[in-house]
């Protein structure tokens, strides 16, 4: 309850026109603010917890609003070099009179936008600042800011509960707790295929999709979110994919990174799409869990595609990552640069095949997509959304 807030601020006097700011909700991040002059406040990020950076996902509240008025935010504490803030992206707001009264959400706001080097560099870290301006659209509202729109734990709970009540789709989506997190909270994984028909004995391969090891990307919630919308449709070429194939989906890699509103990490303050290799199930549960469970599948199914959702902060377009051996297979459908040439074919607006990459880093060895490429799933990808 917004209520019920534990450090209420109280202004002075009722001519107080400051701005009142929180973030201690799900997903918020904002650790601190200064007042600049009357309409210009400069903002500072939380880093991940137990780490001293990943600034880069905002979310937060502001109340005590004028209307009209000219306000300057400037967030001090980005540590990447590029942006595309530089390139047209703008920060959301979203304001409770407007969702209320004109049914309007999170929208594209902002003017004088830049994104620059700053002079607080710290630890040997530089730093960089993102300023733009904006008018609040009303008197006393409370309005909200954030650097991707946001979906958190509880919007996948409530759609997975909207799911398991219907008695069309919870008849082909069974969902499953795979693990709980390090706070306790649970891991899904769906399992998304039709009844095979009476006397057929149909062996289907499996893709799997996984999504959201980075709390910051929640684009790659939203894909993941139409993804599911679609497969658990009625149109006969969902119908076709959940006939010939078992869909094993987790949709949230990383909850408590979501909630508590990191950009990058889990609580340990570890890149979790680092750990694909890493045997300790107690610090990386849901990393462990999904590699067993798709070495499980493996056996019982075989595996034809594996795809990890993401979202990019610096690159525009859809496109993938895959990996491609020095002497690739004959066969063509085994090329792992067919799948994304098929995507970009069907959806040119969307998908850019020339982003594509198909290089195997050192430094991306323990990702999801590396490590299950090298347990032999040869359609192994990263997705990735700007």
């Amino acid at each position: 309850e917004r209520g019920v807030c534990p450090l209420k601020q109280i202004l002075h006097q009722k001519e107080d026109n400051t701005l009142i700011f929180e973030a201690r909700f799900e997903s918020g991040n904002l650790q601190k603010v200064v007042k600049v002059n009357e309409f210009e406040y400069q903002l500072t990020l939380r880093t991940d917890l137990y780490t001293s950076r990943h600034t880069q996902w905002y979310y937060f509240q502001v109340s005590n609003t004028q209307a009209g008025m000219p306000y300057r935010f400037t967030i001090v504490n980005f540590t990447k070099h590029n942006s595309l803030y530089k390139h047209g992206l703008r920060p959301l707001l979203y304001s409770e009179a407007d969702a209320k009264k004109h049914k309007v959400g999170w929208r594209r706001t902002g003017n004088e936008i830049k994104y620059y080097k700053n002079n607080a560099g710290q630890d040997g870290r530089q730093y960089f600042s993102l300023t733009w301006t904006f008018q609040f659209p009303h008197d006393r509202d409370t309005c909200y800011f954030a650097h991707c729109y946001p979906y958190t734990y509880s919007n996948l709970q409530e759609y997975l509960v909207a799911i398991s009540k219907d008695p069309v789709k919870s008849k082909f989506c069974k969902i499953h707790i795979l693990c709980h997190s390090l706070a306790g909270n649970s891991v899904y994984v769906l399992t998304i295929t039709n009844p095979p028909k009476s006397g057929k004995g149909t062996k289907r391969k499996a893709v799997i999709l996984t999504a959201r090891v980075h709390p910051g990307e929640t684009n790659s919630s939203w894909i993941m979110k139409g993804f599911l919308d679609y497969i658990l449709g009625n149109s006969g070429k969902a119908q076709l994919l959940r006939d010939n194939f078992v869909f094993k989906v987790v949709p949230m890699l990383n909850p408590d990174g979501v909630i508590v509103g990191n950009h990058r990490c889990s609580l340990t303050g570890q890149d979790l799409n680092r750990k694909y290799r890493s045997n300790v199930k107690k610090f990386y549960p849901s990393i462990w869990y999904t590699r067993n469970m798709i070495k499980r599948v493996m056996g019982e199914h075989g595996v034809f595609l594996y795809c990890d959702i993401h979202g990019h902060n610096r690159k525009q377009n859809v496109f993938m990552y895959g990996c491609e051996r020095k002497q690739q297979a004959k066969a063509p459908y085994m090329h792992p640069h067919v799948f994304p040439l098929l995507l970009s074919k069907t959806c040119p607006d969307k998908f850019s095949f020339p982003d594509c990459r198909f290089r195997v880093q050192k430094s991306k060895e323990g990702t999801g997509r590396v490590v299950m490429w090298k347990m032999g799933i040869n359609n192994s990808y990263t997705l990735e959304a700007s």
